[in-house]
């Protein structure tokens, strides 16, 4: 997946894949994995992290290929979260939140 060099604009972080699963805080069960997070702080600056344990709780059983869109999927939502922070925007967050009310109306 080759991304315009915009995407990289400020994300002196850089994107990190991690050995580690994550369970989401919010999580009713063990249902609710993250794949990755965007991270904008003073101290640290903007970066992606990639949580490969969860990719490999989520879809182990699954094709190659599969995974692969998953990641590719995966990363581009992380830079929309990059991307929408550098402009002042906020849609994907409230989408995600949407997201997780949903899952737990559901669960509930």
């Amino acid at each position: 997946m080759t991304l315009p060099e915009d995407f990289f604009k400020e994300l002196n972080g850089g994107i990190h894949a991690v050995e580690k699963d994550k369970l989401h805080q919010e999580a009713v069960a063990d249902d609710l994995w993250i794949l990755g997070e965007y991270h904008n702080t003073r101290q640290l600056g903007r970066s992606i992290i990639i949580y490969y344990g969860s990719f490999m709780r989520l879809y182990g059983g699954k094709s190659h290929r599969f995974v692969k869109e998953r990641l590719r999927k995966n990363v581009l939502h992380e830079f929309r979260h990059h991307l929408e922070s550098l402009a002042g925007e906020r849609g994907l967050e409230v989408e995600d939140r949407v997201f997780l009310e949903a899952y737990q109306s559901k669960k509930s």
